[in-house]
């Protein structure tokens, strides 16, 4: 039997129900699987080493992961809301230029800014040999601010990650009502307590999104945080399972981690809690821009200028001079193809189990209307809240478990066992990247489907069409503009992702992000130049695309 229930019509007959919770469900238990698996780990317990991580290590990591999070919380939002205010609300050379180099920091990992930044600043890199070249110096007669230390991640890491800011920030900016600006600018308010007293508190919804994303990416990082010699508590957990050999221990850390990945996350939802009024405080029509002359149309460049250069153009510009310079002199390596092929492979292979699995958690709730399926689309969306290194750890407890209980199974029917098939394979490592990045999936397919209007579920409901043909005969064809942008950003995070793919990858398997790692940790990273400018390369892609939708809504927003 088909019928409507509250919310919309819907299908209702029983066997919908069941796959709708079972397609559901199995997305959330798979997203759960790493937290559980990492209880279970830490539960396990070491009695050996965890005095020592008590005593030395994690109040060294805290303290350092703190201030780490804090220094790029403070460059990220100062960066991000005062660029974005400034390409938004008033015009000045090169303004529209700016718009689209502002976000592009995006397309560079941090680990790869951080490889870059230590080869131009460090004592034997370009910078300062010009400098002693210029004055005559020697090496012990100046002070120069160390690129290996917690300031030095800060400064690399608030650099590449303040667009999240900026793209929150541009998106409420854009379409903010000029009814408040005019109203403000009528009693005398200039644009410095237009942006403080009307703009910032409007937009703190979107502010609390762009800076939580910031924070998690940082927490995430591994590459960068070790190469400038940070101890954060996401690299204790990489070397207390690699270098140490205890995986309990690396799972009490990681839980450590996450009261900090939940702290960021109540931060995000107080910051949203007066969403619904900052969205009722727009309307159609834009504030005018103000037209900036002489020297604070030179400032605004300058501010504008600075970050999209220290972020995006000097990496840029420095990994494209390595790579031409490289393959001049030896040839492009053979085996960088295979690694390219490597990365590609694994890549497409999770962006489509990624959209597979994203599709089977969120079309469910368009088709019966229950709480618990909005909870397990809550659940499935968690993923990207872990830090990558968080989930590897849990994973790999679980697909242990997995091949174990297979082995057994098959020694008894066969008296033979079949091995790892999960733990240390690419399998793993795909499952691990669905997990990551599950809510960029669901996140673009729940937008496509709100503008999907219900009454062509009605209308399918009338000709008797049962629910697999109405999501293959209407839903996907007008969720493939979602799909597309969903398939373009998994892709490029797969790509670059650096902390799981160390951890899970096979033997003798390099992806493109972990080759670069390779050079970094031998101490020549413009050996793996090449790839970095692949992986910026492909990472521009899906950043254009954002910048191409914000300025398109600005557009049509303008017009309304």
């Amino acid at each position: 039997m088909i019928g409507p229930v509250p919310g919309g019509a819907v299908f209702t007959w029983p066997t919908g129900h069941l796959a709708a919770f079972a397609c559901a469900t199995a997305v959330a238990a798979l997203v759960s699987l790493p937290i559980i698996g990492l209880i279970r780990l830490a539960a396990r317990g070491d009695a050996e080493i965890w005095p020592h991580l008590a005593a030395y290590v994690l109040p060294t990591a805290s303290v350092q992961t703190l201030l780490l999070l804090a220094g790029v919380a403070a460059i990220t939002g100062v960066v991000g809301v005062g660029t974005a205010w400034l390409v938004t609300m008033f015009r000045f050379p090169g303004r529209d230029v700016l718009v689209w180099l502002l976000p592009l920091p995006l397309a560079i990992p941090t680990y790869i800014s951080a490889y870059v930044y230590v080869d131009i600043l460090d004592t034997a890199g370009p910078l300062q040999t010009a400098l002693r070249t210029f004055t005559g110096w020697a090496a012990t007669d100046y002070w120069f601010p160390p690129i290996r230390s917690l300031g030095g991640a800060i400064f690399v890491m608030g650099l590449v990650l303040y667009p999240y800011v900026y793209l929150s920030a541009r998106a409420v900016f854009v379409t903010q009502c000029a009814v408040f600006s005019d109203s403000a600018r009528v009693v005398g308010a200039g644009p410095w307590r237009l942006l403080c007293d009307v703009s910032l508190p409007l937009a703190r919804p979107a502010l609390a999104v762009g800076l939580s994303l910031a924070l998690l990416e940082t927490l995430n990082d591994i590459g960068a945080s070790e190469y400038l010699g940070v101890q954060t508590l996401t690299l204790s957990v990489f070397t207390t399972w690699l270098n140490r050999g205890s995986l309990p221990g690396a799972a009490q850390i990681a839980l450590a981690m996450l009261i900090i990945v939940a702290g960021l996350i109540a931060l995000e939802r107080y910051g949203r809690r007066r969403q619904r009024f900052a969205s009722a405080a727009e309307d159609g029509r834009l504030a005018s821009r103000i037209t900036l002359r002489g020297r604070r149309a030179w400032l605004a460049v300058l501010a504008c200028l600075t970050p999209a250069a220290l972020g995006f153009l000097v990496p840029a510009g420095f990994l494209l001079r390595e790579a031409v310079l490289l393959s001049l002199e030896n040839g492009v390596e053979p085996a960088l193809a295979s690694h390219v092929a490597t990365t590609v492979a694994l890549a497409a292979s999770a962006t489509a189990v990624v959209l597979l699995l994203g599709l089977a958690a969120t079309v469910p709730q368009r088709l019966v209307r229950h709480p618990f399926l909005a909870v397990c689309v809550a659940v499935a969306a968690m993923g990207y809240t872990i830090p990558g290194t968080v989930l590897a750890l849990g994973l790999i407890s679980s697909m242990v478990a997995v091949d174990e209980a297979l082995n057994r199974i098959t020694d008894l029917i066969s008296g033979t066992k079949v091995g790892l098939l999960l733990a240390g394979s690419s399998a793993g490592l795909i499952i691990a990247y669905s997990v990551r990045f599950m809510a960029i999936a669901i996140g673009f397919i729940q937008a496509g489907l709100s503008r999907v209007p219900i009454e062509y579920d009605e209308a399918a409901r009338v000709i008797g069409a049962g629910p697999v043909t109405l999501v293959r005969s209407t839903h996907l064809p007008l969720l493939r503009p979602a799909l597309a942008g969903a398939a373009l950003l998994i892709f490029v995070d797969c790509m670059k992702e650096l902390p799981m793919t160390l951890l899970l990858r096979p033997l003798n398997v390099e992806t493109l992000s972990t080759y670069i790692y390779q050079f970094a940790t031998r101490g020549n990273f413009e050996q793996g130049a090449l790839a970095a400018v692949l992986i910026v390369a492909v990472g521009v892609l899906p950043v254009i695309r954002l910048v191409r939708l914000t300025e398109t809504a600005s557009g049509a927003t303008a017009l309304r």
